[in-house]
């Protein structure tokens, strides 16, 4: 059985974690995982085989925290660079950079935010490689 392939991405805030090789794992794996995120509060999103967690955290505490909670699993950490210096002007998020924002949030505004700063959105995204 293949080991989950995680590849962390910090934010100001909060991280994601995009799982390389979701469709690969078994159903015992993939349920650890989903409870591993609700336990903490986070969401994840099947479409982007991702899963996002409003909370600071360092790639090592990331990694003692699934040895912790018996996830085998590769990690690498992706470095995000902020392209955009555009900040957000609504929402719950207003004021943070673009660069800032969660994958699963930008996401949404995708598929929800029809504003000037569209733009913004689906450069980050592509930047991010989710577009």
């Amino acid at each position: 059985m293949p080991k989950a392939k995680f590849i962390f991405k910090k934010y100001k805030n909060s991280f994601s974690v995009y799982i390389e090789n979701l469709e690969q794992l078994s159903v015992e794996e993939i349920q650890k995982i989903e409870n591993f995120v609700s336990t903490r509060k986070g969401v994840f999103d099947f479409e982007t085989y991702s899963f996002i967690i409003q909370k600071k955290l360092e790639f090592e505490e990331f990694v003692s925290l699934l040895k912790y909670s018996n996830i085998d699993a590769l990690c690498k950490e992706k470095f995000i660079q902020a392209n955009i210096k555009a900040k957000v002007e609504f929402g719950k998020y207003k004021g943070m950079f673009y660069s800032d924002l969660p994958d699963n949030y930008l996401l949404w505004l995708k598929g929800n935010y029809r504003g000037k700063d569209r733009d913004n959105i689906i450069s980050e995204l592509n930047s991010r490689g989710l577009f």
